[in-house]
């Protein structure tokens, strides 16, 4: 036995792959460090089974002169500057002077959330509301800088005009971690042009089921590639230096702890019903190597941990994972942060009140519009006891530690840092065409047809092809990523685009709906797949993974194109590996390209012979056989995949992918059935509320819902209602959205879900009387929750535009077309409409009615897509 094994075994240590792997001796813990390298980043690498949490030594390390000062700041502290410090709202909340008055720690942006309002905000924008927050801040009493926070997922990617990397899932293909490095760094300096401090990035979710709706957040359902990546992807954000963050870098948030890619059913916000091993081996990966790598800021999970065993409910609220696992098992010395609003899920809780979260381990709370409520309650809390001051004093002595390691105690302005204002540092161009190209798996290339000749002339088709909005997919300038248009990216070149340059104007030709004759063409080239979306809208539920279920139109184009005799290649844009065997059927090359980012020229790359060394990408992701394969991982009993995971031809191969079946299930993956048959009305809105239900608005400024009062009245910044007439004297809700933020209006049962099967079987409408004032700017859509993430929704757009102006109309929309993705058993919100611009309308009568699915009048669900 070599001498290392046998002083191994003597002191029964657990030994991990990871270079500096050692164990507790007093208690037999396991202890991690940073991985082995190779190339010079972390080695994508094999671990051993871990029978414990284990120590995570970190290389960002203590120093007794910084917590020395730290307890000087502390101890001159009141407890109201104390709590503010914990306090973290939004800046369409706050004002800069709130900041100094209340002397708050931290603010964030949301998704879609911009300096005025401004989608299109310079950076010289962002920067001034940055040192406005910054200045009052260090106004305040205790001159405790502020920092901001913002979603930095894959690039700058709420910044107008920043260059925007592949999703994680396109770069877990990739297999490089030294390339998540370099992105990790980019990403940094794209932050500190505009003037934050602290990234929400990256997320480490190892991902167990495809159907939910982060599966693209994800680097991979591999454990190995996602602890890799998680210690390079910190490395490169915080650029750590001397123990501390570097000057080039930005704070790191290792997210979502813990779990939150393993809930059942692939449900966002769900139960993790794991064993404490799998959440130890699988889920904890991630963390092991960011915080090996020093990630600062750990932001807690929305999801639940309940099994047989584990009873720990929403993480929020658990101090088993917070304060037994994280910082004391794990040895964690950064802050906690909260998600959005989050703390409002656990038992017990509101938005604004929850002693249960801050005792079970939480340093900062993200409270969004409620921030002031939350210091007010919180404050008494402290002061009845219900709070120990021991928990306060140790959530702001890990702020405090992380502003001085981050350097932002002792630093400048955001204006006066390495690259403020730089618009150039927003750009990295290069280094986004690297990625797309590193992340891109061949999956099938008969006879070869890939790559083409740079003499090629090519039909290009697909919904996807000029869509910088469909490539670059959720959480890209707005939390969803839709509202987009091409030129809300004045630096990104669409795939089209890429083409055109490689090949020539002249030879390219562009048809969407494909009703061009392929005849004459070298190949078509058809760039489909799914469109943007972010966490809960993106979840599939109770559907199939059936890509022509979910898009049918990309099955149309091809069926225009494919068998003419001319090769057809389809440039898959996706997620999510989905059910797509209709689709490789008809294409003879087939290459998934994930959500490339800004940067379409990087696809054109690799299709076109020549350009680059050709294709190397990886699946991090296993691509199912049929459409209710999930989950699907490794590992598990009848693991079958169409292309298991690490499956990526290179040009010279074909794969030999053979005629693949193309059977569909009649219905969704759930089973089904019961409910019997509804033969009443479901009133839901007539002249009032009709209870159980209630009416609300909800915007950026309270997605949370605002209930509209008695007198029919509500009102957001960005939509309104008033009473009106519609059929009778004030039957109506006149809503207006400005256009200024997205919105919507909605009835909901505030007490849950009820069971609706019985409509669905007898074949009911949503029914509702509209008079249409306004017609939508932009994209609108009717839809029907059963607990938000759960819901379905229909585009509505077309059909509020074609309804005369100023006219009563009557609107059957059949239940059924909410069918694919809807829970009947449990719908709480029975009418949604939503639109992202300006739009106008009274809405009067709202019912779901039986039978009147099938009336000649009713909407077919064709009309609605």
């Amino acid at each position: 036995m070599p001498r290392r094994s046998v002083v191994a075994a003597l002191l029964g240590l657990t030994m991990i792959a990871g270079g500096t792997a050692v164990a507790d001796q007093e208690y037999g813990q396991p202890v991690v460090g940073a991985p082995e390298q190779e190339h010079g980043c972390a080695k994508i690498e094999n671990n051993r089974p871990l029978a414990d949490w284990p120590k995570v030594r970190s290389q960002v390390g203590r120093s007794e002169s910084d917590e020395k000062r730290i307890r000087k700041i502390l101890a001159g502290m009141t407890l109201a500057e104390k709590v503010g410090q914990m306090t973290q709202p939004e800046i369409g909340a706050i004002t800069p002077d709130e900041v100094r008055q209340y002397a708050i720690g931290s603010v964030l942006n949301g998704g879609g959330s911009w300096p005025n309002r401004d989608k299109h905000a310079t950076p010289q924008a962002w920067l001034q509301l940055a040192d406005a927050y910054y200045d009052a801040s260090k106004a305040s009493r205790t001159g405790v800088p502020v920092i901001w926070g913002i979603d930095a997922v894959h690039g700058n990617n709420n910044v107008y005009g920043a260059t925007l990397f592949p999703h994680n899932i396109g770069l877990g293909a990739a297999h490089d971690p030294c390339l998540v490095r370099d992105i990790g760094r980019a990403t940094a300096e794209q932050i500190r042009v505009t003037g934050q401090d602290w990234a929400f990035a990256p997320t480490l979710a190892v991902v167990r089921d495809d159907r939910w709706g982060r599966t693209y957040e994800g680097f991979s359902e591999d454990p190995r590639i996602t602890r890799a990546y998680g210690y390079e992807a910190v490395k490169g954000l915080q650029d750590n230096a001397h123990r501390r963050i570097g000057e080039d870098g930005v704070i790191a948030t290792a997210k979502h702890f813990i779990g939150d890619g393993g809930t059942t059913g692939g449900k966002d916000q769900g139960v993790n019903a794991s064993s404490v091993q799998d959440m130890i081996n699988i889920h904890g990966q991630g963390y092991y190597g960011a915080l090996a790598a020093g990630a600062q800021t750990v932001m807690i999970s929305f999801n639940s941990w309940t099994n047989d065993e584990i009873k720990e409910g929403k993480l929020h609220g658990s101090k088993l994972a917070q304060t037994e696992i994280l910082k004391g098992k794990m040895g964690f010395d950064g802050l906690l942060v909260s998600d959005w609003n989050g703390i409002g899920q656990v038992t017990g809780c509101t938005n604004a009140s929850c002693p249960q979260a801050i005792n079970a381990g939480l340093d900062v709370i993200m409270v969004p519009n409620d921030w002031k409520a939350f210091i007010a309650n919180t404050t008494a809390q402290v002061e009845s006891g219900q709070i120990p001051m021991s928990r306060i004093d140790d959530a702001v002595t890990r702020i405090l530690r992380v502003k001085l390691r981050a350097g932002v105690l002792d630093g400048e302005k955001p204006s006066q840092r390495e690259h403020a204002g730089d618009a150039k540092g927003l750009q990295d161009k290069e280094l986004a065409r690297e990625a797309v190209r590193e992340s891109m798996v061949l999956l099938k290339n008969n006879k070869r047809v890939l790559p083409l000749s740079r003499r090629s002339k090519v039909l290009v088709v697909g919904k996807s092809a000029d869509s910088m909005q469909n490539q670059t997919g959720g959480w890209t300038l707005s939390w969803q990523g839709t509202g987009n248009t091409n030129a809300d990216f004045p630096n990104g070149t669409t795939v089209l685009g890429g083409l055109k340059q490689a090949l020539g104007d002249a030879n390219v030709t562009f048809s969407e709906a494909g009703d061009v004759d392929p005849k004459g063409f070298d190949a078509v080239i058809a760039v489909i797949g799914e469109t943007p979306y972010a966490e809960g809208v993106g979840d599939i539920g109770k559907r199939t993974l059936e890509a022509a279920k979910l898009f049918p139109g990309d099955l149309a184009v091809l069926d225009k194109v494919s068998g003419k005799g001319t090769p057809v290649v389809t440039v898959y844009v996706s997620g999510r590996p989905l059910y797509t065997n209709k689709e490789i059927n008809r294409s003879d090359a087939f290459v998934a390209a994930w959500l490339p980012g800004t940067e379409g020229q990087g696809v054109a790359d690799l299709l076109i012979r020549g350009r680059h060394n050709g294709f190397s990408g990886k699946l991090s992701y296993s691509w199912p056989r049929s459409a209710c394969q999930t989950p699907l991982n490794p590992g598990q009993e009848g693991y079958d995949p169409l292309f298991k995971l690490g499956y990526g031809l290179r040009d010279w191969q074909t794969g030999n992918v053979p005629v693949l079946d193309e059977s569909s299930p009649t219905g969704n993956c759930s089973g089904g059935g019961g409910g019997g048959n509804a033969t009443e009305d479901l009133e839901i809105f007539n002249r009032q509320d009709i209870a159980p239900y209630k009416s609300f608005i909800g915007s950026p400024d309270n997605w949370s819902g605002t209930e509209i009062g008695p007198d029919g009245e509500a009102a957001h910044s960005s939509i309104n209602t008033v009473p009106t007439d519609v059929n009778v004297q004030g039957d109506g809700l006149k809503v207006t959205w400005n256009g200024t933020a997205p919105g919507q209006v909605y009835l909901q049962d505030p007490a849950g879900g009820s069971d609706l099967r019985g409509y669905l079987n007898a074949d009911a409408a949503l029914v509702f009387d509209v008079i249409v004032h306004q017609a939508p700017a932009n994209r609108t859509v009717v839809s029907v929750h059963c607990v938000y993430p759960c819901f379905s929704e229909v585009v509505a757009t077309k059909l509020f535009q074609d309804l005369p102006a100023g006219t009563k109309a009557k609107v059957k929309i059949p239940v059924s077309c909410f069918a694919n993705t809807l829970d009947f058993e449990n719908v709480n919100t029975p009418f949604l409409v939503y639109t992202d611009g300006a739009f106008q309308a009274s809405f009067a009568d709202v019912r779901w009615v039986p039978k009147a699915g099938k009336d000649p009048d009713a909407k077919t669900c064709a009309e609605l897509t």
